[in-house]
């Protein structure tokens, strides 16, 4: 190993496995050049503009920990968060991120691992029902459904959702703070449940 790596990897040891320009800032004085011989050595990974992946030192973090971190405040949901608690079986090629953030729509889409991150703005008013699972967040399997509903429409391959471990009133509770025709798509869902009486 060259002096040079020997230095840079010893400074990265410093950072978290994922960081941002302003930790490396903190740490060394010519951050720019540090992290252009970081790439160039192949030690760190860039996600995009001052957001990089420590991954020499700790591998590629989940695709839900990268999302989280890249527009905080932020939680997984949509059809990646229905896949996860098993409402829905299909494997979703998009990961959706709620944030609070304005830096959202399909032109800030970030690649990662062969998952395409994608980001959604929504109202602080709706930002809660998620809970932490390692080092992301993600909606509750009843928030996910209304996200999607909210976000999409509609939910994936409707008829072949696994429903029977959501807490209904919770959900419809929760649909409330939703603008009305959330309530409705729903609504028109649990209408066409066998054992849900509305």
């Amino acid at each position: 190993m060259m002096p040079v790596e020997r230095s840079t990897l010893k400074r990265l040891k410093f950072l978290p496995k994922l960081f941002r320009m302003e930790d490396v800032e903190k740490l060394v004085p010519h951050p720019a050049m540090f992290l252009s011989r970081a790439l160039k050595n192949g030690l760190i990974h860039r996600l995009m503009r001052s957001h990089y992946i420590n991954s020499f030192l700790y591998g590629f973090p989940r695709v839900e920990t990268v999302g989280c971190f890249l527009r905080p405040p932020a939680y997984v949901s949509g059809e990646w968060a229905l896949n996860y608690h098993g409402i829905s079986l299909q494997s979703p090629m998009v990961c959706s991120i709620i944030t609070l953030s304005p830096a959202v729509g399909k032109r800030r889409n970030i690649p990662y691992q062969g998952i395409s991150i994608e980001f959604s703005k929504i109202s602080p008013v709706l930002f809660s029902g998620f809970m932490r699972v390692d080092d992301f967040y993600i909606a509750t399997p009843e928030k996910a459904v209304l996200d999607t509903l909210h976000l999409r429409k509609s939910l994936p391959a409707e008829d072949e959702l696994e429903l029977d471990n959501i807490d209904i009133e919770t959900m419809s509770k929760t649909a409330q703070k939703f603008p009305l025709s959330v309530t409705r798509r729903l609504n028109s869902i649990l209408g066409r449940l066998p054992h849900h009486s509305r």
